[in-house]
């Protein structure tokens, strides 16, 4: 219970670098910070900050997978992993970003991705 805890309070924090570092760009070019920024600056700013993702995702992977004694299945941890990732892109994208709105359809392509994490513990 613990690792499984830890696992995805790891993975939380992992994604929450991840989306900074794939949409914080648009964010930077919103707010006119970065608009003369050459793309390989944009690029590298961002792989720096995914170097700060991987400091968590590696061990909520290592603590989580079954390999290494913890809760989950390496398909458990994907499809966890996934269902965070586009819960805090949602918050972040409505939260953060003025121009997006959560609609429907939005909040049922949501629902379906939490049922695959519930099909996912299916025994």
């Amino acid at each position: 219970m613990k690792a499984g805890i830890i696992t995805i309070g790891l993975l939380i924090i992992s994604n929450v670098f991840m989306t900074a570092a794939w949409y914080g760009n648009l964010k930077l070019k919103e707010m006119h910070i970065s608009t003369d920024w050459p793309l390989i600056l944009v690029i590298l700013a961002s792989w720096g900050i995914a170097l700060l993702e991987y400091f968590f995702m590696i061990p909520a992977n290592n603590i989580g997978s079954r390999i290494n004694g913890g809760p989950f299945s390496l398909m458990q941890l994907k499809i966890i992993q996934e269902a965070i990732s586009i819960t805090v892109f949602t918050i972040i994208s409505v939260t953060v970003f003025n121009s997006e709105t959560l609609q429907w359809n939005h909040i049922v392509a949501f629902a379906l991705i939490i049922g695959a994490v519930f099909f996912a513990f299916l025994k």
